[in-house]
């Protein structure tokens, strides 16, 4: 399924494109889900990021387009932005945010279509698996390629990324479950790794490609090279 987010500060334009989006749907067979928001504010408090597409007006009275696609892309590096503008210099600058496109109004259903073909068929071909976690600052889509291992912290869990550190609520087993079959390994009670990161490793010791060294436990040692030398073989 499709999940479009429409954030724009007219109900009536909201309205439209809705109404284009069903018509896009009914001549294609694709399941699309669509959810408004009304201002830049609203969509970043309540972001959801099981949204794979957002159509998003540089020109609101609150939080305008490009504040929120800021703070968006600190949340989700991947999701896709169609900015929506009545001038062409502010959608030109809203690309500084990875936009996919800008569109300017009044948008028509032949532009519409041709927008949704072109990012369906992009992002089918670069589908990165990805988990969503969330915490008291909001929700997360982390790519798993970026995620180079997670440690408790503090009764928690500490994601670290190659952006940042998302604090995490659920325990090291839930998430090692969730991540199973994703080229993860535990190295220790308290550290799940990426294998596609590790470097080498040293006795009690994982090197990581960044640098970072973490450590092995001695009863888990047997286990996580036995899933890294799998690991590595199949890389070969």
């Amino acid at each position: 399924m499709l999940h479009i987010a429409i954030c724009d500060d007219e109900q009536s334009f909201v309205d439209h494109l809705k109404s284009l989006i069903r018509q896009y749907a009914a001549e294609t067979g694709e399941e699309i889900k669509v959810s408004p928001y009304y201002d830049g504010l609203d969509l970043i408090e309540k972001y959801d990021p099981t949204v794979d597409l957002i159509f998003l007006d540089i020109q609101m009275k609150l939080v305008d387009g490009l504040r929120t696609a800021e703070k968006i892309r600190q949340m989700d590096e991947k999701v896709g932005i169609i900015f929506l503008t009545t001038l062409t210099q502010y959608g030109l600058e809203g690309y500084k945010y990875r936009a996919a496109d800008y569109i300017i109004k009044p948008i028509r259903y032949v532009r519409l279509r041709d927008e949704l073909n072109r990012f369906l068929s992009m992002s089918r071909q670069d589908a990165s698996p990805s988990l969503i976690i969330k915490n008291d600052s909001g929700k997360y889509k982390i790519f798993l390629k970026s995620l180079r291992y997670i440690e408790t912290f503090n009764r928690n869990l500490l994601f670290h990324t190659e952006q940042e550190k998302i604090i995490c609520y659920k325990s090291m087993k839930e998430v090692e479950q969730d991540l199973k079959g994703q080229g993860f390994a535990r190295s220790h009670s308290s550290y799940l790794v990426n294998l596609f990161y590790i470097k080498g490793v040293q006795k009690l010791e994982i090197t990581l490609v960044t640098g970072e060294i973490l450590p092995i436990s001695q009863p888990k040692r047997k286990q996580f090279m036995e899933e890294l030398t799998e690991y590595w073989g199949d890389m070969i």
